[in-house]
C-alpha cells in the first residue's frame, strides 16, 4: 500500500483547459503503457494497492479525473463522461504516447467504453480527427457497463433526485464509510485510514458539494447506450472482465449479461469480493491481469493493425 501523502508527493499537474489535474506516473520506461482509470466518487488512489505489482511490467499512467480527488473540481461544470475521454487523451497525447493499454474500475468503465468507440472509428477510417493514439488492451473492473443491470446504492439514487444538491451537501464522513461496507465484500471491508483517506479526496477543494453534478453520468450511460455497449461489442482489441462477484451494484449478476452480450467472453470471477477489487484483492486482481496479458501473443497481423 502507498500511503496518500506519499502518493500525492509523487504526482504531477498537467494544465487542462486552465484546469489543473492530478497525474502519477511510475513503473519501468519504455515499457508498455498502461492507463489506470478510477471510479466514482473516488480517485486515482485507488489503485495504490495495485500499483506495485504492477509497476515491474509496465509504464504507469493515472490521473484525477476533472471532479476528483486533488484535481480541480468546477462547481458549474456538465461533467461529460466524453470530456472526461477528451482530458485523457489531451494528456497520453502530451506525455508523447501512441499506443497504450487500460485497466478501468467503476465510473472509469464508462470512460473506457468511450475511448474504445473513438478507438474503433480510428481503426475504421471515421474518427474526424487526427489522433494517432491507439489502444492495445482494455480489462474491466466492476462497473456499470450495461444500464439494465446497473444497480445503483440508495445514496446515488438520492444524488441523482431533485435533492441531489442537499443529499450532497450533507453527505459526511461516516455515511461514506457505511456505505462502502455495504458494496465491499464481508472480509474485505476498507480500513478506517482508507474512509479517511477517500473522504478527505473527495472534500478536497469541497468536491462534496458536486457530487450530484458527477453522477449524472448514470443518465449519460442510459442515453449512450448503444454508442457504449456497442463499442465493447464491435472492437478488436482483446478485451478482460475482472469482476468482484458479492458487489451489490455490478457483480455476478452483471456478468451473466456480460456472458449474453460480448462474443467469447474472458472473464475471472473473484468470489467474496466487493465493489473495488483493486482495493479488495489487489494480489488477485494483478495476477488475473498479468496472466491475461502473458496470455496474448502480439503475431505480425496484430502488430501491423496497431501502427496504422
Amino acid at each position: 500500500m502507498i500511503e496518500l501523502e506519499a502518493w500525492r508527493s509523487t504526482g504531477e499537474t498537467f494544465n487542462y483547459a486552465e484546469r489543473s489535474i492530478f497525474t502519477r506516473k511510475g513503473g519501468q520506461e519504455g515499457a508498455p503503457a498502461l492507463v489506470l482509470i478510477h471510479g466514482f466518487p473516488t480517485s486515482s488512489w485507488d489503485w495504490n494497492k495495485v500499483w506495485p505489482l504492477l509497476a515491474r511490467d509496465y509504464a504507469l499512467f493515472t490521473l484525477d479525473m476533472l471532479g476528483f480527488g486533488d484535481s480541480d473540481k468546477p462547481q458549474n461544470f456538465s461533467y461529460l463522461i466524453s470530456e472526461q475521454a477528451d482530458l485523457i487523451e489531451a494528456w497520453l497525447s502530451s506525455e508523447g504516447l501512441q499506443e497504450y493499454h487500460i485497466l478501468a474500475h467503476d465510473y472509469g468503465d464508462t470512460v473506457a467504453q468511450e475511448l474504445l468507440a473513438r478507438d474503433n472509428e480510428r481503426r475504421a477510417g471515421s474518427g474526424g480527427d487526427r489522433c494517432r493514439l491507439r489502444i492495445g488492451t482494455v480489462a474491466l473492473l466492476n462497473g456499470g457497463l450495461f444500464p439494465e443491470t446497473h444497480r445503483p446504492a440508495l445514496i446515488q439514487r438520492l444524488l441523482l433526485s431533485p435533492i441531489g444538491a442537499l443529499v450532497a451537501r450533507f453527505t459526511s464522513r461516516d455515511r461514506l464509510g457505511k456505505n462502502l461496507q455495504k458494496i465491499f465484500g464481508t472480509g474485505t471491508h476498507p480500513s478506517k485510514e482508507e474512509i479517511d483517506g477517500f473522504w478527505g479526496l473527495i472534500c478536497r477543494n469541497n468536491g462534496h458539494r458536486i457530487m450530484h453534478r458527477l453522477i449524472g453520468y448514470m443518465t449519460q450511460r442510459r442515453k449512450n447506450r448503444t454508442r457504449w455497449v456497442g463499442a465493447l461489442q464491435r472492437t478488436r482489441v482483446p478485451l478482460k472482465l475482472i469482476n468482484g462477484a458479492v458487489d451489490p451494484i455490478s457483480g455476478a449478476h452483471m456478468v451473466v449479461r456480460y456472458r449474453e452480450l460480448i462474443a467469447a467472453p474472458d472473464v475471472s470471477e473473484l468470489p467474496g469480493i466487493g465493489h473495488y477489487p483493486q482495493v479488495e484483492a489487489p494480489d488477485s486482481v494483478a495476477d488475473v491481469y498479468l496472466a491475461f496479458r502473458r496470455a496474448l501473443k502480439p503475431t505480425a497481423a496484430m502488430r501491423s493493425e496497431l501502427s496504422l
